[in-house]
């Protein structure tokens, strides 16, 4: 079976929006991947194009065999945004060896370790009144894990320190409204310096959070010895790496506790391996998916074969079924995720209407700045 095509095909409706790569191989299937990285699309479509001059012609079912020649061919490392191009097309490989077979994703992965995905879902909301109200509907719903952000942004001005003093008191009085059996989990979204962000670790502590992801940003993860030293809440971070490379420190040094491993970012075959370097650590894998029905079955799949697994992000807690687009996908409800029962990821498109909703590029990320007028993560 050889790789024929590699098709970008960036999705946006007026309800989602979310960058699908096609695998077309000379047998009629397709494979569908997704681009987790997706703020800089001209780069990621210059990176598509690169990769499919090694791809096509290729044996498809080599999918170890082209990773590294993705990830390696080009002499320098394939990172940050060429490693989600990879990411994608290996996801799509893996999609397309399953369909080909005739088998779901897991059962190539050594079969299901559990029967559900637990997840987690966005607490949305402002003050605290409605944040509680949000809250309780969810509940009713079935989702007892709820993620909030360190948020105090006024327009595009971002101050850290006042965004400290809120979120402390948005987390308190949320658990004191919800009770204990109720998780909370903080998503930093590596907003803080170090300094800031012992303070706020050590604060929100009598709160028992989940966890907090990304308290500290990840171009120096050697920063997170001074934080773990100094806080016993729960660590989480990783979504913004690719490869076990990358990882390492993190894993190796027991830095973090929840390991959050982009599919979309990582790849299939790389993040299966970044997840049994967590095993060895007693690390959990709390899949980061923010995105679109192809990367949430993804993960869905890889929690279901894995034995460390914590929860799988789910930002969407009703599924795409509104989006004119997706024929067939995951199930999103009552605090979980199950693929669905088909060949592959078990993902169908209407990839006629796929291809009438692509837009020349996708919506820029948001960009914050400081008072001062000095630019900040957002």
């Amino acid at each position: 079976m050889k790789i024929t095509e590699i098709e970008p095909l960036p999705v946006r409706t007026r309800e989602a929006s979310f960058f699908l790569v096609v695998v077309h191989a000379d047998e009629g299937l397709y494979g569908l991947g997704e681009i987790g990285m997706r703020s800089r699309p001209e780069t990621i479509h210059g990176a598509l194009r690169d990769l499919a001059a090694l791809a096509v012609g290729q044996d498809a079912t080599r999918i170890e065999h082209l990773w590294q020649l993705l990830h390696r061919g080009g002499f320098f490392p394939g990172g940050s945004d060429v490693g989600a191009a990879v990411a994608a097309i290996d996801m799509a490989l893996w999609d397309l060896r399953g369909k080909a077979l005739g088998v779901p994703l897991y059962d190539l992965l050594g079969g299901r370790s559990r029967e559900r995905v637990p997840a987690y879902v966005h607490l949305l909301g402002r003050e605290l009144p409605e944040l509680v109200d949000n809250a309780r509907g969810l509940v009713e719903r079935g989702w007892t894990h709820l993620r909030i952000g360190l948020d105090d942004q006024v327009g595009d001005v971002f101050e850290p320190r006042r965004a400290v003093r809120r979120t402390l008191g948005v987390v308190r009085g949320l658990r004191e409204a919800l009770g204990d059996d109720v998780e909370l989990l903080i998503d930093v979204h590596t907003r803080l310096d170090p300094a800031e962000a012992v303070l706020f670790c050590r604060e929100v502590e009598a709160a028992r959070p989940y966890f907090v992801e990304d308290p500290l940003r990840a171009e120096a993860l050697e920063s997170y010895r001074a934080l773990r030293g100094r806080t016993g809440v729960p660590l989480a971070a990783g979504e913004q790496l690719t490869s076990k490379w990358e990882f390492r420190p993190l894993i190796e040094e027991d830095l973090i506790d929840h390991a959050r491993i982009d599919l979309s970012n990582t790849g299939v075959t790389e993040g299966r391996k970044i997840a049994a370097m967590c095993e060895a650590h007693h690390i959990r894998v709390s899949t980061h998916n923010p995105l679109g029905p192809v990367c949430t079955a993804a993960s869905a799949h890889v929690n279901l074969s894995l034995p460390n697994v914590g929860l799988q992000e789910q930002a969407r807690p009703y599924g795409w079924d509104d989006t004119g687009v997706i024929v067939a996908g995951p199930r999103v409800a009552d605090g979980a995720v199950v693929p669905a029962d088909l060949p592959g990821l078990g993902v169908e498109i209407d990839l006629a209407a796929a291809r009438r909703a692509t837009p020349v590029i996708m919506n820029p990320p948001p960009r914050f700045r400081r008072d001062d007028g000095s630019f900040t993560n957002w």
